[in-house]
């Protein structure tokens, strides 16, 4: 483990910046088993950094609007940069309506991610992640951190449900008379972190919440209910002024955590609705602003590798997947779990017996504040471990942030299968190493403290 500590002075300095990373239009869209090429910009994607400077000391908080980042982006991005390692957390919101990467996925092979337009996004994405981090090293100023947390749970909903036929269901349907309870909680905190000037004017604030962002569909570009949740703290602390607030959305761990109310038969699909979930959590947001304490002490870092192990496949499993993944290719459609069994299969496959490579991170301001981030979609059930396991008083846990790009299910989850677990390109037991790894950096970093 790499263990930074970062003393000196008190005296805390902050910039905020975004930077316009929207496609052009025709780029394939992520998040389905389909290709859907882009028509349009319903609003624009975003990388909007944070960079906090503590003396000589600096650390930067990113986030994109993209469903994910393969982890040659992230790297690329931070070698531009410049900063070192485990001092960058760079996370993907995980909206449906960004663009498909390629990450030598044999699913975005398959929906439009060997195009020419993907690469040549690719090659400028690093440099605009990086060019936001820039813009607020240049905003930097003296600055006031507080953080705060809020409770939400009338918009979030876990989407894996126990069955009356003894089965875990996953997104059975609205009203569906076989579901019996859901199989996981939620997470219902609200995370917010307000930054302000020495004169108390805000000019950023990072909102981390665990909630997929799956609500608008269509075929134009849209960073989905966090384009509201901006819209609406921008407007109540000045948006459109010279210097007005950055507002920061991370994803907390929501691999299984969707926006779908299945005891409501109302359709929940469009922008109407993403407005609406925005437009609550801006809610509960302005109110925790009232309740906000101040994040004081040392900034601090951490970093750990965690080696994963694969899934087992076989030979057979191999061969049945190739012959899926053709049908695929000719226009046909496969049985939906078959056809996600057979990706994941391929992708482990590729990799011949090689583990993944993860990495967990900290990053800490006193013993009031700390950030986790890990890569992949994240069981909540894992992040809520982390969370009431952590020495700090307030921890927030970002997914998405790093690689491996796939699903860390529990380990309870396994045996009842479904979606997430079929998807999973890490073995069972995997999300636990990262939470143990998680665990262990905040304990360290805690204790380093005086």
């Amino acid at each position: 483990m790499l263990l930074t500590l970062l003393l000196l002075s008190q005296d805390l300095r902050a910039g905020a910046a975004m930077v316009d990373i929207t496609p052009p239009v025709g780029m394939p869209l992520a998040g389905y088993y389909s290709t859907r090429l882009a028509t349009g910009t319903h609003d624009p994607l975003h990388a909007k950094a944070i960079v906090i400077q503590q003396g000589k000391e600096e650390v930067a908080l990113v986030a994109c609007d993209l469903t994910n980042l393969p982890p040659e982006v992230i790297e690329q991005a931070e070698a531009l940069i410049g900063m070192p390692a485990g001092h960058v957390m760079i996370s993907a919101t995980h909206s449906h309506t960004g663009p498909v990467l390629s990450t030598n996925s044999s699913r975005n092979s398959a929906y439009g991610g060997d195009l020419p337009i993907v690469a040549g996004y690719m090659r400028e994405l690093p440099k605009r992640i990086a060019a936001a981090v820039s813009q607020a090293r240049l905003a930097l100023k003296p600055a006031q951190i507080s953080w705060g947390k809020g409770q939400e749970s009338s918009v979030a909903f876990n989407r894996r449900f126990h069955m009356q036929d003894g089965t875990v269901g996953w997104n059975p349907g609205k009203l569906n008379p076989g579901i019996v309870r859901p199989a996981g909680p939620i997470d219902p905190d609200l995370n917010v972190v307000l930054f302000a000037d020495a004169g108390q004017k805000p000019f950023a604030t990072y909102v981390n919440y665990a909630l997929h962002l799956d609500t608008v569909g269509g075929t134009d570009f849209s960073a989905d209910y966090p384009f509201a949740l901006s819209q609406v703290l921008g407007k109540v602390q000045g948006a459109g002024q010279v210097g007005g607030m950055i507002t920061l959305f991370t994803m907390g761990t929501s691999g299984n955590i969707n926006h779908i109310d299945v005891t409501r038969k109302e359709p929940q699909k469009g922008h109407g609705e993403a407005d609406r979930i925005g437009t609550v959590l801006a809610g509960e947001v302005i109110k925790t602003y009232t309740r906000m304490r101040p994040a004081i002490g040392a900034l601090r870092t951490s970093t750990a590798q965690v080696e994963l192990a694969l899934p087992a496949v076989t030979d057979d499993e191999v061969q049945k997947a190739k012959a899926i993944a053709a049908e695929v290719l000719a226009g046909k459609n496969p049985k939906f779990l078959d056809t996600v069994g057979a990706f994941k299969t391929l992708d482990v496959a590729e990799r011949a017996g090689k583990p993944w490579s993860a990495e967990v991170q900290v990053i800490a301001l006193g013993k009031d504040l700390a950030w986790v981030a890990l890569p992949g979609e994240i069981f909540v059930e894992l992040g809520q471990q982390i969370k009431q396991a952590s020495p700090f008083a307030h921890t927030i846990v970002v997914e998405l942030a790093h690689g491996p790009v796939t699903y860390f299910p529990n380990d309870a989850a396994f045996p009842q299968g479904n979606y997430e677990v079929v998807t999973s390109r890490a073995a069972k037991g995997s999300g636990e190493r990262l939470v143990q790894s998680a665990i262990a950096q905040l304990k360290a970093v805690f204790a380093g403290l005086r």
